[in-house]
């Protein structure tokens, strides 16, 4: 053969390799409401930049007639690319050969691009669509599942990893988009779960088909799993590349920095009404952080889930920012057991790619309940005081209102090393709230008063002029500075920039043991 008939014999398998399990089971794949691999790998990444590898491996088993039936690229195409200009290793199983299910070959694959990912320091994205292991080649296949766990393991922390979950996501197959840093969902064509309906049916009698047991708005918002939940494909993956505008390409980079013509002395007057004059009504932190944000831009993170604590990624000043906020519109703010796992876990991702975080502070303290306490509120809100604790990345705490008992040390307080701890006029730092404290302190006077409820009240006035405000904190400095409103902003950019070159260690160890 010459060179020409060569090459046209490589144009051919590419050819193939390009149909996966062929233009039928494409058809019946975008019949379902679902793009092929490579369709969701042109949206993924910029233009012409996909660069693949080990487009010619096939399986390597015989037996159950699959001898007779091997597709170029075993279910999954792989490589690297660019997404916004910078590298990124991808995967995207394809359905439409056995199912997307993972066979010794198909998981080497995997594990070539993240080997490459650690060597290199860059992001991992995966877009996972997968009945499960391939259960014609048994343990191998199990065994391709663990080599691809412990480099999830190994990379966390190091590299960026993102789950785009775009079909079934069963068994085994759940565990590596469990070990990634976010975890994205489509509505109605995507799922997540340990066992499926069938077996739960058989198991424990509950009755309930794939979207109500393991689909998108449930692991949203039920489970925690999921960070985001889209509506399409393409939205999923454009809000996976939004991620990439506040996120560095390892943990030794710093994030992202951004041009912006917002100024950094902006000074919005919308701030000095958004905290309401009584201290029980609710208001939209949002409101806050949208205010103080470059544009008004805020990515909020496991936006359906514990939404007492809002999490999420803002530009402030031209700089990457992590934010960490205590929602007063819902439940008060209170910390609970999913609000504290959720803070926990975006803290110590900030604190693993050096993006400083800033928190906004309005607090009445954890969750009070039977419920709460045997759940284990004590060891959940633990993670979160331990993720503050650890972080050594620039912490900034703006308090707006409440920062009362526990809950003000765990929010990022001056004591477990908040850099510049700030307040509003606003704030109110205390033990606890004036109706709580006054029924201990002043229990026996208030039984023994004529008017209870008068005594009461003027029990509750009396602390709270005495307690409610910053200036106690701030005589001890606990708080750094007490500013209008109106200020954050710019009292923000500029600790950020004071900040910028900060240097903290925390003591050598293998690993501290984080109350899990």
């Amino acid at each position: 053969m010459t060179m020409r008939d060569k090459l046209k014999q490589l144009e051919e398998l590419r050819r193939q390799s390009e149909l996966g399990g062929g233009e039928e089971r494409i058809a019946a794949q975008h019949k379902r409401g679902k793009l092929s691999a490579r369709e969701r790998l042109d949206l993924l990444l910029d233009e012409g930049s996909f660069i693949e590898l080990d487009r010619f491996v096939t399986h390597r088993t015989s037996g159950f007639g699959l001898e007779k039936e091997r597709y170029l690229g075993d279910g999954v195409v792989a490589g690297y690319g660019t997404v916004k200009g910078r590298l990124v290793y991808v995967f995207s199983q394809d359905f439409t050969v056995f199912g997307g299910s993972l066979s010794e070959a198909h998981a080497e694959k995997i594990v070539k691009v993240m080997d490459l990912a650690l060597k290199n320091g860059a992001p991992v994205i995966g877009l996972n669509d997968s009945g499960g292991a391939r259960i014609q080649e048994g343990v191998v296949s199990l065994g391709g599942y663990a080599d691809i766990f412990l480099r999830n393991t190994l990379a966390s922390g190091v590299v960026p990893q993102v789950s785009a979950v775009l079909g079934p996501c069963a068994g085994g197959a759940v565990y590596s988009p469990a070990i990634t840093d976010f975890v994205y969902m489509v509505r109605g064509t995507s799922y997540m779960f340990v066992t499926g309906p069938n077996v739960v049916k058989t198991v424990t009698h509950e009755d309930i088909d794939m979207e109500g047991l393991g689909g998108a708005d449930v692991h949203a918002s039920t489970s925690g799993v999921a960070h985001f939940a889209s509506d399409s494909e393409a939205a999923c993956l454009e809000s996976v590349r939004r991620l990439f505008d506040f996120i560095p390409q390892n943990n030794r980079e710093d994030p992202p920095r951004r041009e912006t013509d917002d100024p950094f002395d902006r000074a919005d007057e919308q701030l000095l009404d958004i905290v309401p004059d009584e201290p029980t009504k609710p208001y939209d932190i949002l409101d806050v952080i949208r205010l103080v944000s470059d544009e008004g831009e805020f990515y909020e993170v496991h936006q359906d889930y514990a939404q007492n604590i809002v999490v999420g990624f803002a530009h402030v000043g031209g700089r990457s920012v992590g934010v960490v906020a205590n929602q007063p519109a819902v439940l008060a703010g209170v910390l609970d057991i999913n609000s504290s796992d959720k803070g926990a876990r975006f803290v110590r991702f900030c604190d693993a790619f050096n993006i400083p975080l800033v928190v906004f502070e309005d607090v009445p303290g954890f969750l009070p309940g039977v419920g709460q306490e045997h759940g284990g509120i004590i060891r959940h809100g633990a993670k979160l005081l331990y993720a503050f604790s650890e972080a050594t990345v620039p912490k900034v705490t703006v308090i707006t209102r409440k920062a009362y008992g526990g809950a003000y040390d765990v929010m990022n307080s001056k004591h477990i090393r908040g850099d510049i701890n700030l307040a509003w006029p606003t704030a109110e730092i205390a033990v606890m709230g004036p109706k709580g404290a006054v029924e201990v302190l002043f229990r026996r006077q208030i039984a023994a008063a004529d008017d209870p409820a008068e005594a009461t009240a003027e029990r509750e006035a009396e602390y709270r002029e005495r307690f409610a405000h910053p200036y106690i904190a701030a005589a001890r400095g606990y708080v750094d500075d007490v500013i209008d409103p109106r200020e954050t902003r710019a009292r923000l950019i500029s600790a950020l920039d004071m900040l910028e070159n900060k240097r903290d260690e925390n003591p050598w160890k293998k690993h501290g043991n984080i109350p899990l």
